[in-house]
């Protein structure tokens, strides 16, 4: 396992057991549900855009670190993990480019500038998103219409031949197709079931702490009941169900705010973690004009990691506080 990775709170153990290809192989693995969602669901458009952005992101490592004269990385599956989440948050029906262009970014701008695997202060993934979002703001907007076993012909429209609003713009899908994820979106961000089956698997796992995503979505569920005043209206997007399975809350609970280098090692740290993006979330959808806040919720988080570590990172056993100097160089 790389040492750079291992980034937590005395005392320090090493498991050799414990790789970082093992982890992000499980991370692959988990993901692998969705993946298959998102082919059955959006067809060649989401399939091609997921190899796409997996080849790109592996081939941007390599090409850097060959141009850099370093050890190739590419053998841990992180750039895999890197392009799959990339592929997740774009839409069916956006031009293969995207996925190329934001791999090389995720993975060159984001991780590779600033040390590599373990030195990145934000999520590659979703800086990279965001940045797709900014630049091509139209393209990122077009979600397509889910059509279940178009790739197999057994589907009467294609996916990426008709655009639609998401959940939470148009509240005319019940909470069985937003669980199943038959409802227009980023690809990863539609099969809720699938990604909860691969959240759970890497939480039995002990890949990810569940303290993310319980805090994330527990918070998230009582702010949004609170608001709205009710679990489930049928026909409404404001309800705390509704809220819970649009977008990329699950997602991004999951999978994007667990990630090992932008999230705090501390318990309570990552308590507020998933506190703190459910909070940012909800602003940004309650008061905010932009529909979907995760992304930068994390982002958001993720450069306050540094700060939530030093304030829960626990004092060293027999630690002594330093004297305090007064004026005139005496000790208090």
């Amino acid at each position: 396992m790389q040492k750079k990775l291992v980034v937590t709170s005395s005392p320090l153990l090493r498991n050799t057991a414990v790789s970082t290809r093992g982890l992000m192989g499980d991370v692959v693995i988990a993901l692998l549900p969705t993946a298959l969602a998102a082919v059955w669901f959006f067809g060649t458009g989401a399939l091609s855009l997921i190899l796409v952005s997996v080849v790109c992101a592996v081939l941007a490592e390599l090409v850097y670190e060959k141009l850099t004269h370093q050890k190739s990385t590419i053998g841990d599956l992180s750039a895999v993990v890197t392009g799959l989440l990339l592929a997740f948050n774009l839409p069916a029906n956006a031009p293969w480019w995207m996925g190329a262009i934001g791999s090389v970014i995720a993975i060159v701008l984001v991780k590779q500038m600033f040390g590599g695997l373990g030195q990145n202060f934000i999520n590659p993934a979703l800086a990279a998103r965001t940045i797709l979002m900014l630049s091509w703001a139209g393209l990122m907007a077009a979600t397509a219409v889910p059509a279940g076993g178009q790739l197999f012909g057994l589907a009467s429209v294609e996916a990426d031949a008709v655009a639609s609003a998401t959940p939470l713009v148009n509240s005319g899908y019940s909470l069985w197709q937003l669980f199943i994820g038959e409802v227009p979106g980023m690809l990863g961000e539609t099969c809720k079931l699938t990604l909860i089956l691969g959240g759970v698997y890497l939480i039995v796992r002990r890949v990810i702490d569940w303290r993310v995503p319980v805090a994330f979505i527990a918070t998230a569920f009582v702010l949004f009941w609170v608001e709205t005043g009710a679990i489930y209206a049928p026909g409404s997007t404001d309800s705390a169900l509704y809220q819970l399975l649009s977008g990329g809350l699950m997602l991004g609970a999951f999978f994007m705010a667990t990630d090992y280098v932008t999230c705090p090692v501390t318990r309570w740290g990552r308590v507020i973690m998933g506190v703190g993006c459910a909070v940012i979330l909800f602003v940004i959808r309650t008061f905010g004009s932009y529909p979907e806040g995760c992304s930068f919720a994390i982002l958001f988080m993720n450069v306050c990691t540094p700060l939530i570590d030093k304030w829960t990172t626990p004092k060293s056993f027999g630690a002594v506080k330093p004297a305090k100097i007064k004026k005139g160089g005496a000790q208090a």
